[in-house]
């Protein structure tokens, strides 16, 4: 009896085992204006490029969430301080082109070219830990249009959105680490200004970006346009190897 109550703890552990490890299962999704049914003709280009966790459980669930919340943000043309309606990428890809329209009958002078292009891809997936890179590009005029590139980070078992802090053992020695890397990368001397070389630091002191993430075996570090240089400039990227912050990282490398 006690054998035999031995085996079953012991396949019950493997059963939670397995399940714990579960791997995620991903696939390619796209969407354009040619979905939409009020898009005959004269409808402003849209290109959506993502990933979709394929699964009915909770942590497919809570991921798809947060890239369709996403996508339906990059496509909302209103007001900064006000939230978009939409609940699905179809009705913020129609209130895009509707507002779209708007513009052009309220400045029929005016030739107004929109587009807006979303891509969404994994970069890094562990047992523990999946990275995603999230970029948007919106054009709606003038002289050029603005892209932004995030990284949103998942607990591979729950789903759960992890936090900056939550990446991090010790965030305060990471950040001296991260810092003299950027000045490595940079040419910028360990005696001088971290805007010496013309960066736009506030306050003349060296910060984290909001976008950080995992690509293949880096840690990638991403200052979007103006973030602390000029449009011009373009995103500012640094790239550190897994190897070197292994240490300071709240979760196992694989």
């Amino acid at each position: 009896m006690i054998r035999i109550c031995v085996y079953t703890f012991i396949l019950a552990s493997l059963l939670v085992a397995c399940k714990k490890e579960q791997p995620l299962s991903i696939t390619a999704q796209n969407f354009t204006e040619k979905e939409l049914s009020i898009c005959d003709t004269g409808c402003p280009e849209i290109t959506v490029n993502y990933v979709q966790i394929v699964g009915e459980e909770e942590r497919a669930t809570r991921i798809n969430s947060v890239v369709e919340e996403f996508i339906i943000d990059a496509l909302y043309l209103g007001e900064e301080t006000s939230a978009p309606s939409a609940t699905t990428i179809a009705e913020a890809g129609t209130q895009f082109v509707e507002t779209y329209r708007t513009h052009t009958a309220e400045f029929p002078d005016m030739e107004l070219e929109y587009f807006v292009e979303i891509n969404i891809r994994e970069t890094y997936n562990s047992p523990q830990l999946l990275s995603l890179e999230m970029h948007q590009y919106l054009f709606t005029g003038g002289a050029h249009g603005y892209g932004a590139t995030f990284f949103e980070n998942f607990d591979a078992q729950s789903g759960e959105p992890l936090t900056q802090d939550a990446l991090f053992r010790d965030k305060t020695a990471f950040l001296k680490l991260a810092e003299k890397e950027f000045r490595k990368a940079f040419e910028i001397p360990e005696n001088e200004s971290i805007n010496a070389t013309g960066f736009w630091f506030e306050n003349d002191r060296f910060y984290l970006p909001e976008s950080i993430g995992f690509s293949g075996s880096n840690l990638v570090m991403i200052y979007n346009q103006y973030d602390i240089a000029s449009y011009a400039a373009g995103p500012i990227e640094l790239e550190i190897p897994l190897k070197d912050v292994e240490s300071y990282l709240s979760f196992s490398i694989q």
